[in-house]
């Protein structure tokens, strides 16, 4: 890329992808021609499983008002217990002005790099079931593709156990 390319991108893609070139990454964002605010429409819109969706989740640490960002599969829930043990306090929701403020992105399209105000970063280690995943990448119509273990280098995040357990499911019948 020589950047010129660029400038045809929004705001927050443009500083996704200016952090994804510094770092050495490999893979530009690309722009969906639909909205992929949540991990099902990114699925859908690239033909993978949702579990390949590399998902961001703003929380707020209640103790210091700081951004606490937590990247696991479109395909699990966040054990918010699980997540305060390994951020050291008591976390809650972030609303939409919070995670604009602190991350410079608008739910929905909130990237794993390139954030404002560097965030509280865990990785969960259910993502590392897939050779590729996609992440948001600072628009709701911006992803970009990455095997989950450059997650930790793009980031410098742990890798860790930060979702709820899958409730067994009793004679291989799924839930509706």
């Amino acid at each position: 890329m020589c950047g010129s390319e660029l400038t045809a991108l929004p705001d927050g893609v443009q500083r996704v992808a200016a952090a994804l070139q510094e770092k050495g990454h490999p893979h530009a964002p690309r722009m969906l021609d639909n909205s992929a605010r949540t991990a099902q429409e990114a699925a859908d819109a690239l033909g993978i499983a949702v579990g390949q969706i590399a998902k961001s989740i703003i929380f707020r640490r209640k103790s210091d008002d700081v951004a606490v960002l937590v990247v696991t599969s479109g395909d699990r829930r966040v054990d918010e217990k699980k997540v305060e043990a390994h951020v050291g306090g008591k976390i809650g929701r972030a609303d939409a002005d919070f995670v604009k403020s602190r991350t410079g992105f608008s739910i929905g399209g909130v990237s794993p790099v390139a954030h404002a105000t560097p965030p509280v970063t865990l990785i969960d280690q259910d993502l590392l079931r897939f050779d590729v995943v996609w992440a948001a990448a600072g628009h709701p119509n911006g992803v970009f593709p990455l095997h989950p273990s450059d997650l930790q280098r793009l980031t410098g995040a742990p890798v860790v156990d930060v979702v709820q357990a899958s409730a067994p499911q009793a004679n291989g019948a799924g839930a509706v």
